[in-house]
């Protein structure tokens, strides 16, 4: 009656499948969780549809109430198949439905209910029932095909819903094709009942959630067999609020120069064996491996940040052989004890991020502790994201304009422009706050772009003779200016504006200055289009004479912190470096001029140009046209 080519395959690989999918150490999340009781349960059925068929094919050679028990235990198996692949979903999409206890009742319903009808079913007959000639089905056995349609139908409707707010596309599209796979499982078995195919179809549905979301190798950090930063946000992100934890992370001191001075083979073995450590030596708490020399332990028991702190600086005293090469390193540490209270999860990962920096920052027996001080700092971030995310995406980025001024006749001559863009509540962050984020989170180059565009439309719609502008500055981010086209780019737009790149010079910091080579290169690939380059912040970093000699600076900008030590006590240095800059045919500018006093003395050792609060703080584009427009400052 029923054909078994496909099943026992099918069961044989899932036998190997599930035996190696346990071999492997897997976090204890909810989609972990549901996906063991899943395979556990298909299972089940498979072994059900095998045995119940074969003793229906044979029911003259079983008693009655054991083919009762044999078919009721296959079908109560099948229902709830449907039910947990629908929780499955909800998991994956990470709907409360799984959480909140009536919504979770609710949704099992349609399972109770079938399961009380096949239970009863031996006495009421309505789902299937057995006589002298076998097997046969009851007025209310298709219950079983609505039973799994309906967790289809809602997986498909959680899927519409979701479908925007999805972190990962390919969850999305994995979720979508798993459930289209079971639907399909269902009408194979309609058409053609005598071929046990559905099994064989919800192994392809289980093949496809294993490849997408649950090879344990996601959370595994290769080199360690340590838990990995995937599967520290995953677990952070379902028990952040409904679970007490702590985070004890330590991070190895100058990472990457170990890794140069010992070698990266033998550096991953140490890591490894830093990871085999964590796990034996804390075997009742989670260990994580966050990539470049950072580990977090998430205790969820009693154990004290001081035992750890303790164990940690004994073993790090001592080497770690790997490789036949004893590896030394120290480390830093730092606490996040979030208490009872649950911190948004994008809150709570910038915490984490400001944890691994101060433990950089920590001395080796001493742990920084993360206060609600940074839990208001990583707040703070992150509304400052979302105002970079909507002013980028709104082109709501204004540009302000500092004047520069002559030092001899203290007239106008030039203006830098500076970006700005306001919270939610329309007041303006302070760049000095956004500028960072900006470069943090890859952002800077959208920002950068809208600077220059709106300094093009405002050179392309105002006379600069009349402005008194001969030039307007333009800051590079490092991150812009490490791009190898952003020469094209700039000159580009300044072709559809019809913008000589006289009038717009292009400011550099120090931070771009780290790769000699990179420097030179760009440079001078950009000055040949015609752009002219002034070196910003000079006196914060990494600049010498020699780099300045092979780029073709213009203008060197002194920063505001060596123009105030002057000021504030007057010495050699500075009058001497500043004459060496002008003979080698720099410009000087003075940043951070706020007094008459200031701008006397830098005047004084040979800058050419002041720029700075005294002559006026950044103006919006139409406040310095109303200010400077054909206005003789003289």
């Amino acid at each position: 009656m029923w054909d078994f080519a496909f099943v026992i395959p099918s069961l044989l690989i899932l036998a190997i499948f599930v035996g190696y999918y346990f071999s492997l150490p897997r976090i204890p999340i909810r989609m972990n969780r549901t996906f063991i009781i899943l395979i556990i349960i298909e299972c089940v059925v498979m072994t059900m549809d095998i045995i119940s068929s074969y003793a229906d094919m044979n029911y003259q050679d079983y008693p009655r109430i054991l083919l009762y028990a044999l078919n009721s235990a296959y079908f109560i198996f099948f229902l709830a198949r449907g039910h947990f692949f629908f929780v499955f979903t909800a998991s994956v999409l990470r709907l409360n439905v799984v959480i909140d206890r009536k919504k979770r009742n609710l949704i099992a319903a349609p399972l109770w209910v079938s399961t009380l009808i096949v239970l009863t079913t031996p006495f009421t007959k309505w789902f299937y029932y057995m006589d002298e000639t076998g097997y046969h089905s009851a007025p209310l056995y298709n219950l079983l095909y609505v039973v799994f349609w309906l967790y289809l139908l809602l997986s498909f409707i959680c899927v519409g819903l979701r479908k925007d707010n999805i972190r990962r596309k390919r969850e999305l599209q994995s979720t979508f094709w798993y459930n289209v796979v079971l639907l399909a499982g269902t009408f194979i078995r309609l058409l053609f009942p005598g071929y046990l195919l559905m099994d064989t179809f919800c192994l392809i549905a289980l093949v496809i959630i294993y490849l997408s979301f649950e090879n344990p190798d996601f959370y595994i950090e290769g080199r360690t067999w340590t838990f990995n930063s995937r599967a520290l946000q995953e677990y952070l992100e379902e028990i952040n609020g409904y679970r007490r934890f702590r985070i004890y992370v330590f991070t190895i001191h100058n990472y990457s120069g170990m890794r140069e001075i010992y070698g990266i083979r033998q550096m991953d073995q140490g890591i490894c064996l830093m990871g085999d450590f964590l796990r034996k030596r804390f075997p009742g708490n989670k260990s994580f491996y966050y990539r470049n020399g950072r580990f977090a332990i998430l205790c969820e028991n009693e154990i004290k940040m001081e035992e750890v702190n303790k164990a940690l600086n004994e073993r790090f005293a001592s080497s770690w052989d790997a490789d036949e090469t004893e590896i030394y390193v120290d480390i830093g540490s730092a606490f996040i004890d979030p208490g009872d209270k649950k911190i948004p999860f994008n809150i709570l990962m910038q915490v984490l991020m400001y944890a691994f920096e101060e433990a950089e920052n920590a001395e080796n027996d001493e742990v920084n502790i993360i206060d609600d001080s940074l839990v208001e700092r990583a707040r703070q971030e992150i509304e400052i994201k979302k105002a970079i995310e909507f002013a980028i995406e709104n082109d709501a980025i204004e540009v302000y304009l500092q004047p520069i001024v002559d030092a001899t006749t203290r007239k106008l001559v030039g203006a830098e422009a500076l970006s700005r863009i306001k919270d939610a509540d329309g007041k303006l962050i302070s760049p000095g706050l956004f500028i960072p984020v900006a470069e943090r989170n890859g952002r800077i180059n959208q920002v950068g772009k809208q600077v220059f565009i709106k300094t093009c439309e405002f050179i392309k719609q105002h006379d600069m003779e009349k402005l008194g502008l001969s030039w307007i500055n333009v800051n590079l981010s490092p991150i812009q200016f490490m791009r190898v086209d952003i020469g094209k780019n700039l000159a580009e737009r300044l072709r559809t504006y019809g913008i000589d790149p006289s009038f717009i010079h292009l400011e550099i910091t120090e931070e771009a200055m780290v790769d000699d080579q990179l420097l030179v290169n760009q440079t001078k690939a950009i000055d040949e289009l015609g752009f002219r380059f002034v070196l910003d912040d000079y006196g914060k970093g990494y600049s010498n004479m020699t780099r300045l000699k092979r780029c073709p600076f213009i203008n060197i900008k002194l920063d505001m912190s060596v123009v105030w030590d002057y000021c504030g006590t007057p010495d050699e240095m500075l009058p001497n470096m500043v004459e060496a800059f002008s003979h080698m045919g720099f410009g000087i500018t003075a940043e951070g001029i706020e007094t008459e006093e200031m701008a006397t003395k830098m005047a004084a050792i040979g800058c050419k140009y002041l720029q700075g609060f005294y002559f006026s703080k950044p103006l919006p584009m139409d406040e310095f046209i109303n200010k400077y427009y054909d206005y003789d400052i003289s």
